[in-house]
This record gives structure tokens, C-alpha cells and sequence, in this order.
């Protein structure tokens, strides 16, 4: 029995150690297999937002509407709307769909682009947003946007509690520059009086002039727009040109920035590793085209030109000709002029601002993709004149209800 019990005792242990093995194996075995086969940790999703609009001259207003709504999430959507639907809804756009594409798609703050875009968010739309472009907020400024029965276009939105709002950028609006391109035709046909001797200036200030009738819609606003240090910084790029960068320089007015001027760049951005654009100054663009240029002042345009993804960095007020001490101080590698400008400057023998890049070999003319300069645009305003000024008016109860009722507010 004595040994009967050890033998048996002995059997017990060598049974448990056999367990405890097997069990331990089986459980590193299945840690091990863990630790192969597990999922990665789930990534969190970036916020995806979405803006609409029609976009129409697109200026620096648009542009800040749309750094503000990227600053609300980590992707930016913007819906582009058809032509027929803001024919439908406010009168004819001066730029058609394809040249609102390249403008919107230049933006520097902006990730993805959606075409046709309808004027008013839909059910139908909304759903579409959520689930196939995994949108989470949709994005609009704290002006009204109404439809033509009177209701509000992002009722829905507001309604399933996704709307975020912005603040409108004061002192601009498409309406606006309209007006001003209106103004600046009744001007031209004036032409020489004392008392309508620099428009440019009264747009620098912020001035307005009434026509002489008086009559319904006759007051047009100019330029309010109050440049700031801060705005500039927030349109800037934080980084230079790095040692040893291949350094391209492209000129000119820039006003009325429209899709040639951004095919330009894209094409003289292509040449280099870094973009330096030159804004020329009010006088200079006033002396070579005439009193009732530009329609945008500098400060304007320079926004356009930063908020554009191909333009690196900025010269505000840079000179007619590109000298020799300009080239050396701005490290310039090449200098690029497109074929469509309003000046073909680059062909002149006498007094040709391109002189000192030409003689250095470092001046190269670009084939232009595009045949839209600022006068483009005006000549669609001119041709269209009654249907504009319409459009206007129609708007211009509103959005003097909008400037009346609100204090200045910078837009952030």
C-alpha cells in the first residue's frame, strides 16, 4: 500500500505538470497568435467638412470663407454650383463652371472639389454628402443665404444639428465687383471730366459715387477692404525657399484674378521648386492700362494671388522691371511671362522691363493654356450689362440690409 501511494502520488504530480504545460503552451500559443493576427489600432477619422458656393469672380472673400471652414475640420469638400442652377437662382455667372473648377481647385485650404453642386442642400444631397463623401459638418457664412420662395438653403443641415458657421469676410463680395466693373464702364464714357479723375483712389478708400440720375440702384459700393498684417499672415506660407532652391519669377497686376491667371502659375510653378509672384502697384497697373485700373486694389489682389496653392511667396508692390539688384537680392533662377497679358511687354525692343532676365539668359516666355485676360472678364460684364445690373439690384437691398445691420467684423 506504501508504495502503491507513492506510485500514485508520483502519477498526480507528473499529471499536473503535464496540465500546467499543456495550459501555459496553449495560452502563449494563442498570445503569440494575438499578437500576429490582432488589428491595428483603429485610426482616428479626420473630420471632413463641406463648403458650397457659386464661386462667381471668385476674390479674396471666397478664399477666406473657405480658410476658415478648412480650419473647422482636417479635410475640405467644396461643391462648385452648376451654372443653371444660379441662373436659376440669382441671374447669369460671369464665369462659366469649367474656370469656377480651376479657381476653387487652386485654393490653397481646399482637398477635394465636387462639380454641379446644386444652390440649395437638398435631403436628397445631404444624405449623399454623409455617406459618400463621409462629410461631418457642412459649412456656410453667417449671411443669409435664401432661396427665391424666401427659405433658407441650409434649413435641412441646421435641422440634423451638422451646420457650422462662419464669418463673412466685409467689404467684398462678387455683387461688388460688378458694380465696380459697372462703374468703371459709366467712367470710361465720361471720359477726361475733372470730376471723375481716379476712380482707383476712391476704391483704395472705400469711397462711393452716385450716378448722376439717382435713380433705383445707382449708388455702387467700392472697395471697403481694411488690410491688416494679421490677414496677410493668415493667406502667407509659413516656409521659404530652401538653399539651393530653384527660385521662379513671375510678374504682373493680377487683377480680377481669374483661371488664366491660375494656369500661369500652375505652369510657372512647374519650372522650379519655389514660386515668387509680383504684384505690381496700383499706379504702375493705372499708368500702363489706363485710369480706371485696376478694379482691385493691391492689397486685393496680393490676397488673390497668396490664397492660390502655386504661388510660394509674394512681392506687394513690385516694380515694372525686374533688375539686376532685384534678381541677386531674391536669389531669382528664372523669369516667366505668358503669351495672353494685357501688355505683351516681353516683345518691346525699347524699354523693355524684361531687359536685364533677357540679356542674363534666364527669361523664358510660356504658351498661356488659357486665353482669358482681366479685360476678359470685364467685356463678359459689358456684353451682359443688363442682366448684371439687374443682378445687381436684386441684390443690393439685401446685402445693404446686411453691412447696415452688422458692425465690422474681421472674418477670422
Amino acid at each position: 500500500m506504501g508504495s502503491d501511494g507513492v506510485h500514485s502520488e508520483n502519477m498526480q504530480q507528473s499529471s499536473r505538470f503535464v496540465s500546467t504545460w499543456l495550459v501555459g503552451g496553449v495560452v502563449l500559443g494563442l498570445s503569440v497568435l494575438g499578437l500576429r493576427f490582432a488589428l491595428p489600432k483603429k485610426k482616428k477619422r479626420p473630420i471632413r467638412v463641406y463648403m458650397d458656393g457659386c464661386f462667381d469672380m471668385m476674390h479674396y472673400g471666397h478664399c477666406n470663407a473657405l480658410r476658415q471652414a478648412r480650419a473647422l475640420g482636417d479635410q475640405l469638400v467644396v461643391g462648385v454650383v452648376s451654372d443653371a442652377e444660379i441662373i436659376a437662382n440669382k441671374g447669369p455667372p460671369v464665369t462659366p463652371l469649367h474656370e469656377r473648377m480651376i479657381m476653387v481647385g487652386a485654393v490653397k485650404w481646399v482637398d477635394e472639389v465636387i462639380s454641379d453642386a446644386p444652390y440649395a442642400i437638398t435631403e436628397e444631397f445631404m444624405r449623399k454628402l454623409f455617406d459618400e463623401y463621409n462629410i461631418d459638418y457642412i459649412i456656410h457664412g453667417d449671411d443669409p443665404c435664401l432661396l427665391p420662395d424666401g427659405t433658407d438653403a441650409y434649413a435641412l443641415a441646421k435641422k440634423v444639428g451638422r451646420y457650422k458657421q462662419i464669418k463673412r469676410t466685409e467689404g467684398v463680395s462678387s455683387t461688388d465687383i460688378v458694380g465696380r466693373m459697372l462703374l468703371c464702364v459709366r467712367e470710361r464714357t465720361t471720359v477726361d471730366s475733372p470730376s471723375h479723375a481716379s476712380l482707383q483712389r476712391q476704391f483704395s478708400h472705400g469711397h462711393s459715387q452716385k450716378s448722376e440720375d439717382g435713380g433705383a440702384g445707382s449708388e455702387t459700393r467700392v472697395s471697403h477692404f481694411l488690410p491688416t498684417s494679421r490677414r496677410i499672415v493668415q493667406f502667407s506660407n509659413s516656409k521659404g525657399a530652401g538653399p539651393g532652391a530653384h527660385i521662379v519669377y513671375i510678374d504682373g497686376a493680377f487683377d480680377l484674378f481669374h483661371a488664366g491667371h491660375v494656369e500661369i502659375l500652375r505652369l510657372a510653378r512647374g519650372l522650379g521648386d519655389f514660386l515668387l509672384v509680383g504684384i505690381h502697384t496700383d499706379q504702375t497697373v493705372s499708368a500702363n492700362r489706363g485710369g480706371h485700373r485696376p478694379i482691385m486694389n493691391l492689397h486685393e489682389r496680393s490676397l488673390s494671388v497668396l490664397a492660390c496653392r502655386y504661388a510660394d511667396e509674394v512681392i506687394i508692390g513690385a516694380p515694372g522691371e525686374v533688375s539686376k539688384d532685384m534678381i541677386t537680392t531674391f536669389n531669382i533662377s528664372l523669369v516667366v511671362h505668358g503669351t495672353v497679358a494685357e501688355d505683351n511687354d516681353f516683345q518691346k525692343e525699347k524699354g523693355n522691363p524684361y531687359a536685364v532676365p533677357i540679356s542674363m539668359g534666364i527669361f523664358k516666355v510660356l504658351d498661356s493654356p488659357l486665353d482669358i485676360t482681366t479685360s476678359t472678364i470685364i467685356r463678359r460684364i459689358v456684353s451682359n450689362h443688363e442682366a448684371y445690373q439687374k443682378r445687381n439690384e436684386k441684390k443690393a437691398a439685401s446685402e445693404r440690409r446686411y453691412y447696415e445691420g452688422k458692425s465690422y467684423v474681421s472674418g477670422d
